[in-house]
């Protein structure tokens, strides 16, 4: 019987696999620099030559890109793929947002759950940084003024749950979806923080989400984070009736002044 021979991989295509992977996991992303070539060679311990034919090879496929005496970038085109004008569309219209909420109830469930099964010690610090940004963003007075900042707070934070949860579709679909989810935020705190106690309330929903996720309470998180959504949604659909009780009654108005002046 006669054996082929066992071809050993060439080390800078192992590079260049763990360099992609590392793209598709979120360490390296979209528009961020690479650490410097003799750094990056000491973290993976390899030659130089052998790094920097791997830079090469991402770089023919668009992964990376390199700037005259600025280093080596993640490709910012990798978030053009995102760009999507359903999404644009989807952003512009309020009537949609209900929308946007159902599709977030389906997917930061299952992130919620896999974050708690899953998440790393980095993830937990992270989480627990992007909850604290949280916590200052609806309670400090000086931010609350800026709803923008706000939602970008709030976004962040679910999205380092997304992080937490190891799952790359899943990361990439909510990380795509990160400027619609902004805005949604933004359309539905406007509305809730017009209820009394609404801030105290979600940060509440918030942290009970962030310490299931911690002690690795799976159901648990996905059950909190449902109902938070299921919170916001309630609240949308609050102030999508009161909006269509609005219109309605300027229209038995208009039609009113209508008929005086005809009569």
């Amino acid at each position: 019987m006669v054996y082929s021979s066992v071809r050993q991989p060439r080390l800078a295509d192992v590079l260049t696999e763990r360099l992609e992977a590392m793209i598709l996991e979120g360490s390296l992303k979209p528009g961020h620099k690479l650490p410097a070539e003799r750094e990056l060679a000491e973290r993976f311990g390899v030659s130089r030559p052998s790094l920097r034919e791997a830079i090469q090879k991402l770089s023919a496929r668009g992964l990376l890109t390199s700037r005259q005496g600025g280093g080596t970038y993640v490709s910012a085109r990798l978030n053009d793929s995102y760009n999507d004008p359903m999404l644009e569309m989807l952003s512009r219209h309020d009537e949609f947002h209900l929308d946007v909420l159902e599709f977030r109830d389906a997917m930061e469930g299952i992130t919620a759950y896999h974050a708690a099964m899953r998440a790393t010690p980095a993830d937990k610090e992270m989480l627990q940084r992007r909850f604290r940004e949280l916590d200052a963003s609806y309670n400090d007075p000086a931010l609350q003024s800026d709803p923008l900042r706000e939602a970008k707070a709030d976004a962040a934070f679910h999205l380092a749950i997304a992080e937490a949860a190891h799952n790359v579709l899943m990361l990439h679909t909510i990380r795509g979806l990160f400027h619609l989810l902004e805005k949604s935020i933004v359309a539905s705190l406007a509305h809730l923080f017009e209820r009394p106690n609404a801030r105290a309330l979600l940060m509440a929903q918030h942290r009970a989400m962030l310490e299931a996720i911690l002690e690795g309470r799976a159901e648990e998180a996905r059950s909190m984070a449902h109902e938070h959504l299921d919170y916001v949604k309630a609240g949308l659909m609050e102030m999508q009736r009161a909006e269509s009780r609005a219109q309605r009654a300027e229209r038995r108005s208009q039609l009113l002044a209508d008929s005086s002046r005809k009569s």
